[in-house]
């Protein structure tokens, strides 16, 4: 060292003040059900340590407790290689400790503290066995001092400890020379930790359901199990049962009708077509058994979603419908140049420090869509039976259509006009500052960040850069879809008119909105005397509110650019409340009705 001096004569080293106030922080970083996931990893990570590499972890009621007082607690027990109590009191009581080897892609060595302490105020009792030999220790939210740490036990001997030997009376069942029990207290002695904490899906499989949907696969050798039922007689084997829980992967390749890997830049994506059967829905409580996202890295999953969001991220990718049959897993790819790590909560995986690419990967998706998933969305949109109106609502749409022109331009030398580049749209492609430079063709990569095909300038310039005009298709691709036919999934778009998918450019349309059904109601009451009216009433109707909607969208694509839009305005004024907007005012689409049904029915007499 620099002048003989010792590293550790120069550096005083950082501790923590206020560890209570650290760890409860922490905490609430993490996912209310975190603390399964690092409890069960742990449990993982001590089964592979062993020589045999196989063995159980169980989620079950701690029967001692409930013996001794009625109360469930839940428990985890491993076959892993257990601590001593020596060990135990290091590695558990110092923040940031393991038995492994700390990395940024492996072990934090504060997971299970951060997760489970801060839920766990009363305690988490650890009963380990090692070489034959069991220890405990209480690792706990010491009410008086506001610290976390382990309680004091008296000894036997008289001696007090942070840990003590346990008679083999106490050992689970699983557990034979070595193996680990987890106790967790609640925040009080009295509360019934089987019982699902807050709002969670499947709260009577809730440590099944989330275990499921935590992991894609286990490792060869490891059992993990979790109790149903528990307070059900214990000799009623039908309910009150240990159910295994076996990760995503099995349940997608037993239940797809078809499945694939698309290869992106940077990572791959795994994807399932699932057969269209009652396990799709009778699973919904143990897995996550209909279509859904998800990122994949170490076979654990990220960033589920599931429901109306994994819809939305469905639609993302290009699966306009039909997605509640699709599931899609993305695994970013390691390589040099490339990092990947959880965060510190472990609720979502960080590329290069960044969030996941989702837009980006959604993209290339689109334009990778595997021929089964686009027979898929064609089949659906089938299914729907709606009569095409595109062809009307654009003859009418086309005599005013200059009102909807925005114009726009794009560099290029053979151009004719002058453009502001100083304002052009770059879709990935890097401007040069060069006085001279040259425009990169639509279809050759740019310097920096993608390709150079999405460039766009708004405005002419007299000594601009040369361009041509643009004129991009400004009519949506148009779906109408329903509960009824199997086009929509019930919650999403509830109580809207219409969702629109900027991706693609596409428009769906509730049939189920209603303020469309009360319309059609309104006018087949009217036209009741005419047989057969119901059906025609319905095209006229659906025909003049998706031309509606289709001039929202237009409209509001036009002033894309503007100055004084923001991409986030840009995001509301598109958004399915403001496209519900567009419709509540009916009074032209009632004349528009009355017209087109009096050509094609005949005029009623009295329209009052």
């Amino acid at each position: 060292m620099p002048g003989g001096t010792r590293s550790s004569e120069r550096t005083l080293p950082l501790t923590v003040s206020g560890t209570g106030f650290l760890l409860d922080r922490l905490g609430r970083d993490c996912a209310p059900l975190q603390f399964l996931r690092e409890l069960t990893q742990n449990s993982i990570d001590a089964i592979l340590r062993t020589p045999e590499q196989r063995g159980t972890v169980t989620w079950d009621v701690d029967w001692n407790t409930h013996a001794l007082d009625g109360i469930y607690k839940l428990a985890v027990t491993d076959a892993g290689d257990g601590m001593t109590g020596e060990e135990m009191e290091r590695y558990i009581n110092q923040l940031s400790s393991s038995i492994y080897k700390q990395s940024e892609d492996g072990n934090f060595g504060v997971g299970a503290k951060i997760a489970a302490a801060t839920r766990n105020h009363a305690g988490l009792i650890y009963l380990s066995w090692k070489d034959g030999t069991g220890s405990t220790i209480h690792l706990w939210r010491d009410p008086d001092e506001v610290v976390y740490g382990l309680r004091r036990f008296e000894r036997p001997d008289g001696s007090y400890g942070h840990w003590a030997q346990v008679e083999d009376t106490v050992k689970p069942a699983e557990i034979g020379e070595h193996g680990t029990k987890v106790i967790l207290l609640g925040h009080v002695p009295t509360q019934d930790t089987m019982v699902a904490p807050g709002e969670v899906p499947s709260p009577s499989r809730w440590v099944t359901y989330y275990l499921n949907t935590r992991y894609f696969r286990f490792p060869k050798g490891v059992t993990v199990r979790a109790r149903e039922g528990w307070t059900n007689p214990r000799s009623d084997k039908d309910r009150n049962v240990l159910r295994t829980i076996t990760g995503q992967e099995p349940y997608l390749d037993e239940h797809a009708e078809k499945s694939g890997v698309v290869e992106l830049t940077g990572a791959r994506a795994r994807w399932w077509i699932l057969t269209d059967e009652p396990a799709v829905t009778n699973n919904s409580g143990v897995l996550a058994s209909a279509g859904h996202v998800a990122a994949l890295y170490q076979n654990e999953l990220y960033e589920m979603t599931t429901g109306r969001g994994g819809a939305a991220r469905l639609q993302q990718f290009g699966v306009a419908l039909g997605y509640r049959l699709v599931v899609l897993y993305v695994e970013p790819i390691t390589g040099d140049g490339v990092d990947i790590a959880s965060n510190t909560a472990r609720t979502h995986l960080l590329l290069n420090r960044a969030p996941l690419p989702w837009a980006e990967w959604a993209e290339e998706f689109r334009s990778k869509t595997p021929a089964a998933i686009r027979d898929l969305v064609d089949r659906a949109a089938a299914s729907a039976g709606e009569t095409d109106h595109t062809q009307s609502i654009r003859e009418r749409l086309d005599k005013i259509k200059d009102l909807f022109k925005l114009s726009r331009y794009t560099p290029t030398p053979s151009g004719t006009l002058r453009i502001d580049d100083a304002t052009t749209e770059v879709g990935g492609a890097a401007r040069s500052s060069e006085p001279d430079r040259k425009v990169s063709s639509p279809s050759q990569p740019g310097k920096e960040g993608g390709k150079a095909g999405g460039i766009y300038s708004y405005f002419l310039k007299d000594n601009g850069v040369p361009g041509r005009p643009v004129r991009p298709d400004p009519y949506p691709t148009v779906r109408w879809v329903s509960v009824r036919k199997g086009t929509r999934e019930p919650g999403m778009m509830e109580d809207r008119a219409a969702l629109y998918l900027a991706e693609t450019n596409e428009l769906q349309i509730n049939e189920d909105f209603r303020v469309f059904t009360d319309m059609i109601r309104r006018w087949c009451d009217r036209y009741a005397h005419v047989g057969g009216a119901g059906e025609r009433v319905r095209e006229v109707v659906h025909e003049w509110f998706e031309q509606s909607l289709v001039e929202a969208v237009m409209g509001i694509r036009a002033i894309k650019g503007a100055k004084e839009w923001t991409t986030e305005d840009l995001e509301k004024a598109l958004s399915s409340e403001a496209l519900t907007m567009a419709v509540l005012p009916r009074y032209h689409v009632e004349m528009s009705v009355s017209r087109t049904l009096g050509s094609k029915l005949g005029t009623l007499k009295d329209k009052a």
